[in-house]
C-alpha cells in the first residue's frame, strides 16, 4: 500500500502559508500507507517540478513556491525497486505533449512482460509503476485517450494522480481508494487515498470546519479537474482476475477477488498479517478500507479477529487459521 494526496487551489483565497501547513498535514497523515519514501510535485514558471526523498514524510520539509497552484502527493511503501535509489520513488516526470508527473497507489504484474514484449523499452527505473509513464509518451499526449489506453493495458492495483504543467490534475480511479473533497466557497479540491487521512490532515488546520461535499469517484472514472475547478470525466474498462488466494475452496466455486483484495491478499505480509486471516475477514464481509485500517492498528484487527473466531467457532478458526488472536 501506498498513499496519494494533494490539493488544486482554483480561486486563489485559501492563503500559501494554510496550503503549505496542508500538503505537510496531508504528507504525514499518509504515513500510515507507506514511510518509505514521500514526495511532492508541483507546477513553477510553467515547469513540472518534482521533490522527493526516501524518508517518511514527517522528516521532509515540503516548502512549494507561494504561486503554487496545486500539489500532487504521494508516500511509498516499497514493493519493488529499492527506495533508496531515488529515482524509484514518486512522483515521476513524464513528457508526452506537454510535460507531467505521475504517482501511483497501489501494484503493477506485468511490467516485466509489457518490456519482454517490446511494448515499452527497458529503463534504469526499477518502480513497477513505471510502465504508466511509459504508456503515456507512447501515446504522445495526456488526455482522455492515453489515460484510458496506459488504464486498459496495466494489470494490477491501482489508483493514479497526474498534473500537467497547466495545473491539470487527473485522478484515474481503480480499485484503489480514493477520497476527493470539494471546498466550493474557498475554491479548493483536497484528496486522500482514504478517509481517515483526509480528516486527520484537515482537523490539524481546522479546514474541516469549512463546508465541503465528496466527489464521487467509482472504478474505472478518469477525472480531469483543470486549473480553472472545472471538472470533466471519461472512463477505462476495468479487469477483473481471479485470486491466487483459493486453496480452501473448491475450483469451480473459487470467488473472483477485485484488485483492491488482491492487494490486501499479497501485501498483507509486510505488516506481519496472515493472507488467510485477511481472507477470512473479506469472507465475513469486512470492507477492504476496514482492513487496510486494521493492518496500520492491529488492536482492531485483533478484536475482528475475535468477532469473526466467536461466530465461525473456537474450532473452525483454530484449525485453519492457527488460533493466533
Amino acid at each position: 500500500m501506498c498513499a496519494l494526496f494533494g490539493w488544486l487551489n482554483y480561486k486563489g483565497i485559501v492563503p500559501y502559508r494554510v496550503l503549505k501547513k496542508l500538503t505537510q498535514a496531508l504528507a504525514n497523515a499518509a504515513e500510515e500507507r507507506g514511510t518509505d519514501a514521500a514526495g511532492i510535485s508541483y507546477v513553477h514558471d510553467g515547469k513540472v517540478t518534482i521533490f522527493k526523498r526516501p524518508k517518511p514524510a514527517h522528516k521532509i520539509h515540503f516548502n512549494a513556491p507561494n504561486d503554487t497552484n496545486a500539489i500532487m502527493g504521494h508516500t511509498r511503501l516499497a514493493t519493488q525497486g529499492d527506495k533508496k535509489q531515488n529515482y524509484n520513488n514518486h512522483p515521476f516526470a513524464g513528457h508526452a505533449d506537454t510535460e507531467f508527473a505521475f504517482a501511483h497507489n497501489g501494484v503493477l504484474w506485468n511490467d516485466r512482460d509489457l518490456r519482454k514484449d517490446g511494448l515499452i523499452p527497458n529503463t534504469y527505473i526499477d518502480t513497477d509503476s513505471y510502465i504508466g509513464v511509459q504508456l503515456i509518451e507512447k501515446q504522445g499526449k495526456l488526455d482522455f485517450d492515453s489515460l484510458k489506453y496506459m488504464s486498459e493495458t496495466v494489470e494490477g492495483n491501482f489508483t493514479f494522480t497526474v498534473l500537467d504543467q497547466y495545473n491539470s490534475l487527473y485522478i484515474v480511479k481503480g480499485s484503489n481508494p480514493m477520497y476527493l473533497l470539494h471546498f466550493e466557497t474557498i475554491g479548493l479540491y483536497v484528496y486522500a487515498s482514504t478517509e481517515t487521512i483526509m480528516k486527520k490532515a484537515l482537523k490539524q488546520l481546522g479546514l474541516h470546519k469549512f463546508e465541503s461535499k465528496r466527489v464521487d469517484t467509482e472504478e474505472g472514472d478518469i477525472l480531469r479537474i483543470d486549473r480553472y475547478g472545472k471538472i470533466t470525466r471519461a472512463q477505462f474498462e476495468p479487469k477483473i482476475y481471479r485470486s491466487k488466494y483459493s486453496s480452501w475452496f473448491d475450483y469451480d466455486t473459487s470467488p473472483y477477488y477485485n484488485m483492491h483484495e488482491e492487494i490486501l491478499l499479497a501485501y498483507c505480509g509486510c505488516y506481519g498479517v496472515d493472507s488467510a486471516d485477511v481472507e477470512l475477514l473479506l469472507e465475513y464481509g469486512y470492507t477492504c478500507d476496514e482492513i487496510e485500517e486494521m493492518l496500520t492498528d492491529q488492536s482492531l484487527l485483533r478484536e475482528a479477529l475475535k468477532d469473526v473466531k466467536y461466530m465461525y467457532g473456537e474450532d473452525l478458526y483454530e484449525n485453519c487459521y492457527g488460533g493466533a488472536f
